[in-house]
C-alpha cells in the first residue's frame, strides 16, 4: 500500500509537504489552488500546473475530491452539484487522476456528513440511483471513475448497502473508498474486526481507495492511531483482499501529519512483502 494523505491538511503547497512528512500520494481538494472545492470553473493551465507540482515533488495525486450532497431534499442543490462534479470530471485527467471520491448524501440540509432518520427510506435510495445514473453518464464522457464510501451519516451507510448500489447501478466505474473506522461505531473488539472484516470482503474487488482515521470508544472520530481501530487487524485484511492502492490519513492536523505517518509506516512495513 501507498502511504497518503489529504492535501487540505497543509496550510502551504501540499505536495512538498506532504512529502516531507513522509507521505508518497495526496487525495487532492481544489480549495487548495485556491478555488471552491466544486469549483465551477478550472483553467487548463491549472490542471497541468498541479499535475507537474505533484510529479516534481514525487507525490501521486490518488483522487479527487468531489463531495457534495446527492440527496439533498432541494433539487437545485443537487444539479449545481451535478454541473461542478462535471467540471472536476473534465479536469482530472489532466491533474493525473482518473478516481472522483463522492459523498452518497444525506436528508439533512445544511451539513452532508450528518445523518438524518430518514436517509434509510426507500425515497432517498431512488433519489440516489437517479443522481448516481447522472453522474455515470459524466463519468462515462471523461473516462474517470466515482469513489463512494460506507458511512455512517449517508444513505450509503454500510458496506451492504455500498455493494447494492453497485449491483443495481452494474457500472464498472463504481468504485469504493473503503475507511474502516466507518464500519463501526462503538463495537467490542472482537466485533469490530468480525465487521471491517466482512466489509472487505464484500467490496474487495472494488476498492480503489483506503482511508485512514480512526474511532474513540465513545464513537467520536479521531486520527489514525489515537483510537480502537485495530489498525493491524485492517490493514491485514485490505492486504490479504488484493489492495495495493493508496491508504490516504485525514481528520488530523498538519502538526500530526509526521507522527501519523511513522504510526502507519509501522503497520504497512509489518505486513507481508509478497502474495
Amino acid at each position: 500500500m501507498i502511504p497518503g494523505i489529504f492535501a487540505k491538511t497543509f496550510a502551504g503547497q501540499p505536495f512538498e509537504a506532504a512529502r516531507r512528512a513522509g507521505y508518497l500520494a495526496v487525495q487532492y481538494n481544489m480549495a487548495c489552488a485556491g478555488l471552491d472545492p466544486m469549483p465551477e470553473e478550472i483553467p487548463v493551465e491549472l490542471a497541468a500546473e498541479i499535475r507537474a507540482d505533484a510529479a516534481a515533488a514525487g507525490i501521486q495525486i490518488a483522487a479527487l475530491s468531489a463531495t457534495y450532497n446527492m440527496i439533498h431534499p432541494d433539487a437545485a442543490v443537487r444539479q449545481s452539484g451535478l454541473r461542478r462534479l462535471r467540471v472536476l470530471a473534465k479536469a482530472a485527467r489532466a491533474m493525473g487522476t482518473r478516481l472522483l471520491t463522492l459523498c452518497t448524501g444525506t436528508l439533512d440540509p445544511e451539513d452532508q456528513w450528518r445523518r438524518h432518520p430518514g436517509n434509510d427510506g426507500p425515497e432517498p435510495w431512488r433519489t440516489l440511483l437517479e443522481n448516481m445514473e447522472k453522474a455515470l453518464a459524466i463519468a462515462d464522457e471523461y473516462d474517470v471513475d466515482l469513489g463512494i464510501e460506507p458511512e455512517h451519516a449517508n444513505v450509503v451507510s454500510s458496506a451492504q448497502r455500498a455493494r447494492r448500489l453497485i449491483d443495481e447501478l452494474g457500472s464498472p466505474r463504481v468504485r469504493i473508498v473503503l475507511d474502516g473506522a466507518n464500519l463501526f461505531e462503538v463495537e467490542t473488539l472482537e466485533r469490530q474486526r468480525a465487521i471491517v472484516a466482512d466489509g472487505i470482503e464484500l467490496l474487495a474487488d472494488r476498492i480503489s481507495l483506503a482511508h485512514a482515521k480512526d474511532r474513540l470508544a465513545d464513537g467520536r472520530f479521531t486520527h489514525a492511531g489515537a483510537g480502537v481501530l485495530d489498525y493491524g487487524h485492517y490493514l491485514a485484511q485490505l492486504h490479504q483482499a488484493g489492495f495495493r492502492g493508496p491508504l490516504v490519513t485525514h481528520g488530523l492536523t498538519e502538526e500530526e501529519a509526521i507522527p501519523v505517518g511513522r504510526f502507519l509506516a509501522r503497520h504497512l512495513a509489518a505486513l507481508p512483502s509478497r502474495g
